[in-house]
């Protein structure tokens, strides 16, 4: 492929930082971009770079909850518990461990699927609108009134299986993580928080596996010049977006984003598939 510009790489780098948090599908959106733009898809491995931009906004916008988390481990929580919250519902390091390990082990299982079959935009003309109809049936049908102080291990196990279905596009990772928490009777802040806090492993996990074909993907026409811009876009959209849906949630639902991604997948087959 012919090498990606700055602001071609920034354009991706926004794209998949205000997609990755608002449960719309940020693979979705990367995979489409080359369609629309014209261009040579820059692959999954700088997919799995530009989350290093939205890595970097969790772990700060979220820095005392991650604070709090880090106290609660045998070796630094000696060490962080005074600079920890002193009242703080943040969960327990197990727990966010055990919300990672099912989406690291089906990781690993399907790379090659994700790779390849999961990349056929045909793939997201039923994903997007099936992930949306759950999103809304969990959030409007089912009774959801605990509070993040509640998140046990039950909570943690399957907000982790749910984060497995995100390794198909348009399911969207946060769309299946709020719904398994939705669904566990989390209320709409503790889920799209808890989502957030449990990107961070799964996505720095991804980053250093994919970090073997950094090679491939710079001599491929992505030189550090871009990645850098494409990071620092995730990490400004990635902000934003975070702050937006927490805010949003307090007076709205989900019927917006279902919307959406319904429209989306309506587009998809109308341009690209007919």
């Amino acid at each position: 492929m012919q090498g990606m510009s700055l602001w071609e790489a920034l354009l991706y780098g926004l794209v998949q930082g205000l997609t990755e948090y608002l449960p719309v599908s940020s693979s979705a959106h990367l995979i489409l971009l080359p369609h629309f733009l014209g261009t040579a898809d820059p692959g999954l491995a700088f997919d799995v770079f530009l989350h290093l931009g939205t890595l970097a906004a969790t772990l700060i916008y979220f820095r005392r909850d991650w604070l709090a988390i880090a106290a609660t481990a045998p070796v630094l929580g000696p060490r962080l518990k005074a600079w920890a919250p002193r009242r703080s519902d943040a969960p327990n390091w197990k727990l966010i461990v055990l919300a990672t390990l099912p989406a690291l082990a089906a990781g690993a299982l399907l790379s090659g699927f994700a790779r390849t079959v999961f990349r056929d935009t045909s793939v997201l003309v039923w994903t997007l609108p099936l992930g949306g109809i759950l999103l809304v049936a969990a959030d409007r049908f089912l009774p959801q009134k605990r509070v993040m102080g509640t998140v046990g291990w039950r909570d943690a196990l399957g907000v982790g299986v749910a984060q497995c279905f995100a390794l198909v596009p348009g399911m969207s990772r946060s769309g299946c993580t709020i719904t398994g928490a939705r669904l566990l009777g989390l209320d709409r802040h503790a889920a799209a928080r808890f989502s957030f806090l449990i990107s961070a492993p799964v996505v720095l996990a991804a980053t250093v596996y994919e970090a073997r074909h950094w090679q491939e993907l710079v001599h491929g026409g992505v030189g550090w010049g871009a990645l850098a811009a494409g990071c620092l876009g995730a990490f400004a959209s990635g902000w934003l977006a975070i702050d937006l849906l927490l805010g949003v949630l307090k007076r709205f639902g989900y019927l917006g984003f279902a919307m959406y991604r319904a429209a989306l997948a309506g587009l998809i087959y109308a341009v690209l598939l007919r």
